[in-house]
């Protein structure tokens, strides 16, 4: 059974997130990251619902900037192994998180645009 990440890289990659979506997502009141056996599933807070709206999960692969890439099926419940804008199916926790909240944020530019560097 694969293993979580150490604690430091837990609250690394939940750092991580929080920072990437208050400066990309403003959206978002908050990122939920919870782990399960070598998965992070990431999920959004949205301002005036009371459940997170579950984004993408993240498999852990030993390196602290890489992580394998699922964005979450709202049609079937489920999370799918799929590929980011680079065309690879692993990359950057924010790389992960851009994918999925322009996804379900209704942001296209997520995948065409840098992020600002303000």
């Amino acid at each position: 059974m694969p293993k979580n990440p150490p604690e430091s890289m837990q609250h690394h990659l939940r750092v991580r997130l929080r920072d990437h979506a208050r400066e990309r997502w403003p959206q978002l009141s908050g990122v939920q990251v919870r782990f399960r056996t070598g998965f992070a599933y990431v999920a959004g807070e949205i301002p005036g619902t009371e459940e997170p709206l579950p984004l993408c999960r993240l498999r852990f692969t030993g390196v602290l900037h890489t992580w394998g890439f699922a964005i979450y099926l709202a049609s079937s419940g489920k999370y799918q192994d799929n590929f980011l804008p680079t065309g690879l199916p692993f990359g950057s926790p924010e790389e992960a998180l851009d994918c999925a909240c322009g996804l379900y944020l209704n942001d296209p530019t997520a995948w065409t645009t840098p992020p600002s560097t303000n």
